[in-house]
């Protein structure tokens, strides 16, 4: 693993999340802590410290005496993770500067009319509503909250990542972004944000079919 110039545990963090993400550990499973630091060539301690962050983000449990194991996926706590993540962007839509929302509306419409697949891969879906939403919220100037923002999402991405591989095909609604930033454009923030929070659960409700029962 290179190294780079910022906290050996963030970087440690980013490339287990990495791996997670290119399917290489599976819900349920033990992690060893012995051959993980080996295959990154890094000691036993800056590692702990980048699985104890994960535990903390939910992505990983821990136990006295067991260690540390991929948390099992579970539709309940899927439901609560977006049910978060829906309201901590409906309030950092409702903090973001007014006159910055008129200036990306027009953009946020085009860049949801300019994908307008109701079927596509995986990785392009992750990689269109990030783009998609990172400019909904680039109004929100409150760092504590885009950063624990960050952070529930990436507990949450952990289900789509473990049950949904990166190329397979899954649904989505482009219609959802539109009526979001034309109520943005008819300066309807109360609109816009219940548009938000029906985005959330209507995702919610098409990833939940790659959810096995619990």
């Amino acid at each position: 693993m290179a190294i780079e110039r910022r906290p050996l545990r963030e970087q440690i963090r980013d490339e287990l999340m990495d791996r997670l993400t290119r399917g290489e550990f599976a819900a349920g499973t033990d992690v060893n802590e012995a051959v993980l630091a080996a295959e990154l060539g890094v000691s036993r301690t800056p590692l702990r410290e980048a699985l104890i962050a994960l535990a903390g983000e939910g992505v990983l449990e821990s136990s006295q005496g067991r260690g540390f194991r991929f948390a099992p996926v579970s539709r309940t706590e899927f439901r609560e993770l977006v049910a978060i993540v829906a309201a901590l962007e409906s309030l950092a839509l409702e903090s973001s500067d007014p006159a910055h929302l008129r200036t990306i509306a027009p953009r946020l419409l085009d860049l949801a009319q300019g994908f307008p697949d109701q079927v596509a891969t995986h990785a392009t879906v992750d990689r269109r509503d990030d783009e998609w939403h990172g400019l909904l919220l680039s109004g929100c100037s409150n760092e504590r909250l885009i950063d624990l923002l960050t952070r529930v999402k990436a507990g949450m991405r952990r289900y789509e990542n473990l049950v949904v591989a990166e190329d397979e095909p899954v649904a989505r609604e482009s219609e959802e972004h539109c009526e979001i930033a034309r109520r943005l454009l008819e300066d309807d923030l109360p609109g816009a944000i219940t548009a938000l929070r029906a985005n959330w659960i209507g995702g919610m409700e098409r990833m939940l079919a790659h959810i096995p029962a619990e």
